[in-house]
């Protein structure tokens, strides 16, 4: 009777320990590794959403975030050390983060958001078939340069913009070499006041005063840090200046033709999801543009500015 009752306890510990295990693997906690260049409100957003997609999937996950707070020789020092803590991906928000996170690791999935040329900057084979271990999300949609290069001629007259970039971002540089190549067509130019740091953006804005009639800040990471500082010239000199994303509208600048920063983050946190539970493979998944463009203008810049909105412009006002 004894051996009986023992070999009864014996199967019914097992039988609790196997459900405990599998309790354990269905519950997984996961570790994310974060790489952020710097702080500012959009790449902030993107973060948000990647987060919210990540909850909404109704994963457990542990974040390690690491920020190079504008220091572009930091990223190294941040993947090596994101790599080492064992992460089960890597969530690289901006290009030089993702560039360097790639070069960390062939072996982690790396997703991404906030790039804007992700084959020029060498992150994935091809839009359609990434390849490897990275794919992700892109800040740039295909219509936004050409509309707002449209809206400066069209409607508010300007035949030289200024631009303001950091020419050590591969981001900044394709977006600026896109705007070159779309105003050859339309009888207008750009004029470059190129930057290294923030704390050179605003007499970088100031160079490009009587030379330029309006200005277009691109999502440059180094200067819209420091947007307020662009602002401030631009009004002061009655110059119209266009944006890259709606949050620099909100900050100040007159108006974007772009999207919320909070959706292509979250729309890279659903490919993480997807990676994580292994449903696909960052090779496999094609990496997505914006999908909304919209007009979006600053009501009280524009009234600084002595400009109507004009009901035919459908924009979104932000104030």
């Amino acid at each position: 009777m004894k051996n009986r009752w023992k070999k009864l306890l014996a199967v019914t510990f097992a039988a609790t320990l196997l459900l405990g295990a599998c309790g354990g693997a269905s519950s997984k906690k996961y570790k994310i590794g974060v790489s952020q260049i710097v702080e500012h409100p959009s790449l902030d957003a993107a973060y948000d959403g990647f987060k919210q997609a990540i909850k909404d999937a109704g994963l457990e996950v542990e974040y390690v975030v690491q920020n190079a707070q504008g220091d572009n020789s930091a990223n190294t020092t941040i993947a090596t050390n994101l790599v080492s803590e064992n992460v089960d991906l890597l969530f690289a928000n901006s290009t030089p983060s993702a560039q360097a996170a790639a070069s960390a690791t062939t072996d982690i999935p790396i997703i991404f958001t906030s790039v804007t040329d992700a084959v020029g900057a060498e992150l994935v084979k091809s839009m359609e078939k990434p390849g490897g271990n990275v794919t992700g999300t892109i800040d740039a949609h295909p219509d936004a340069i050409s509309n707002t290069m449209k809206f400066l001629k069209e409607e508010l007259g300007a035949k030289k913009v200024g631009m303001v970039f950091n020419s050590g971002e591969q981001n900044s540089r394709a977006q600026v070499d896109g705007v070159k190549e779309i105003l050859e067509a339309m009888d207008m130019s750009v004029v470059e006041a190129s930057v290294s740091t923030s704390a050179d953006v605003k007499q970088a804005t100031e160079s490009l005063i009587g030379k330029v009639d309006s200005l277009y800040i691109i999502t440059d990471n180094t200067v819209v840090s420091a947007l307020e500082s662009v602002i401030s010239v631009a009004n002061d000199n009655q110059l119209p200046m266009m944006v890259g994303e709606f949050d620099s509208v909100k900050r100040g600048g007159l108006a974007a033709y772009g999207f919320e920063y909070f959706d292509i983050g979250y729309e890279a946190g659903e490919m993480a999801v997807k990676v994580l539970k292994g449903k696909s493979k960052p090779a496999d998944l094609p990496v997505q543009i914006p999908q909304k463009l919209k007009l979006m203008m600053n009501k009280d810049t524009a009234t600084t500015l002595g400009l109507d909105i004009k009901d035919q412009w459908k924009a979104e006002l932000s104030e």
